[in-house]
């Protein structure tokens, strides 16, 4: 009989401590693993002014301070283009070399002015030797000095009709880059013959180191920006980049066909990333003078329409909180019942710790 006894005080036993275990793992209650410890981010509450944001769709566009259109000064043959639509340019770099016989003229007067000139100077040089020898007057020697003066003076016009005109040697006229930057528009090809008269230009050079994001306003929305209000901008070519700049200056006319006012907003444009007539969403920050705890709006749980967070204090003291959202703002939630400052809340992977903590 004794040896029946032994084997079920020994399970008796085991049981017992089995119990012990699991009431020990009821009391340490929820923990995060290693694995999950790993994979979750997190954010305090921060307090911030509460913004508004408003979309607005328009375009990128050069910065027209920055951009020249490029003009022939000359009509001719065109020799040769060395420059194609998109091309980055360099300020003096010769864009296209044109064969003229307006450059021969130029050059003949600047050649004529220097005759002249020389002229000039030994008419006055024999005026004053005369006068010294009594041989003519005074009245001729200030006559010389006159003409001298014109000849000068033509020279001068020449010289400066010679640079405007960059003339060199023969009758070929290079059109020069006004500025560095790209070309966006190109009227130009080899073995065109072009008008002396032509009003057209053959190049537009932009230099795009800033750009403007000119967006269109809605007569609805126009109260809802002003001078200096923050931008986001992004684009269809780099949806996931924001370029952030400011509203200065508003055009205070509505276009009658599309009944929209346009604003524009200056791009640091460094990365020549943003590339002018790619189109542009155009989100504007309005911020008011009022305090409000925000975090991340991935951060909250929406479930049987409440609002909840996760708090975070250590792997061991992980808690559901329900929260009051005062509103959400893009990527922050302002909070407004809930959340004290400092706080952290759990923005990556909280839904599944949700789960398991309601389960």
């Amino acid at each position: 009989m004794k040896t029946y006894i032994i084997p079920v005080i020994i399970a008796l036993l085991a049981l017992s401590c089995s119990k012990k275990e699991e009431i020990v793992q009821a009391k340490k209650g929820f923990e995060l693993s290693n694995t999950m410890l790993q994979s979750i981010s997190l954010a305090k509450a921060e307090k911030k002014y509460i913004e508004d944001d408003f979309n607005f769709y328009g375009k990128i566009s050069a910065d027209k301070n920055s951009y020249i259109d490029v003009y022939p000064l000359v009509g001719g043959n065109v020799l040769s283009v060395n420059a194609e639509l998109g091309d980055y340019v360099k300020k003096g770099q010769v864009l296209a070399t044109i064969r003229s016989t307006e450059m021969a003229e130029v050059q003949k007067e600047v050649s004529d002015a220097k005759t002249d000139l020389l002229v000039a100077q030994n008419n006055l040089r024999v005026a004053k030797e005369m006068y010294e020898g009594k041989l003519n007057t005074e009245r001729d020697v200030l006559e010389a000095k006159s003409e001298l003066q014109k000849a000068q003076d033509q020279m001068q016009r020449a010289n400066a009709v010679s640079t405007v005109y960059n003339v060199k040697k023969g009758n070929i006229y290079s059109v020069i880059a006004p500025i560095s930057g790209y070309i966006v528009q190109k009227n130009i090809n080899k073995d065109m013959q072009l008008r002396s008269d032509r009003s057209e230009n053959i190049f537009d050079v932009a230099n795009t180191t800033n750009v403007w994001a000119i967006m269109n306003v809605n007569e609805s929305d126009i109260d809802k920006i002003s001078l200096g209000m923050k931008a986001r901008v992004s684009t269809l070519s780099y949806p996931d980049k924001v370029f952030v700049g400011k509203i200065d200056k508003i055009f205070k006319i509505i276009d009658p066909e599309t009944n929209a006012m346009q604003a524009r907003v200056v791009l640091d444009n460094q990365s020549g990333l943003l590339i002018p007539e790619s189109k542009a969403t155009i989100k504007v920050i309005s911020s008011e003078n009022t305090l409000a705890l925000t975090i991340p709006s991935k951060a909250v749980i929406f479930d049987d329409n409440r609002s909840f967070v996760i708090i975070y204090k250590s792997r061991t003291d992980v808690k559901v909180r329900e929260i009051k959202v005062l509103k959400q703002v893009g990527d922050i939630t302002y909070v407004s019942e809930g959340l004290s400052e400092g706080e952290q809340v759990v923005t990556n992977n909280q839904l599944l710790i949700y789960r398991s903590l309601n389960s």
